[in-house]
């Protein structure tokens, strides 16, 4: 879908800060690049294409802009490739808990 009415979920990017209003005090392959955010919301236009300049408002209602990016997107986020081990045994460890305090 390249398109969105009022209420859609949609995506939007914005350059928060360009490189040059960022502070100096970052590490320079920091400040040689903008500031960006990406936000999902439900769309404020009665409608808007990929590529338009919208406003949305988020599940906490927040409002924002920027350029609208996606409709109806999904969630790509991951937490890595590697498996970190200090959380494998959490699970387990709290059916035991739990299985213990029924028992009680």
């Amino acid at each position: 879908m390249h398109s969105a009415r009022r209420g859609d979920w949609v995506q939007i990017h914005d350059i928060v800060l360009t490189p040059e209003q960022r502070t100096a005090h970052l590490p320079q392959d920091t400040q040689k690049v903008p500031f960006e955010s990406w936000v999902k919301g439900f769309l404020d236009e009665e409608s808007a294409h990929i590529g338009d300049r919208v406003s949305i408002t988020t599940t906490c209602g927040r409002t924002t802009s920027g350029t609208l990016l996606a409709v109806n997107p999904g969630y790509d986020y991951g937490f890595g490739d590697a498996a970190v081990p200090e959380l494998l045994g959490i699970g387990p460890q709290a059916r035991h808990i739990i299985k213990e305090n029924d028992n009680a």
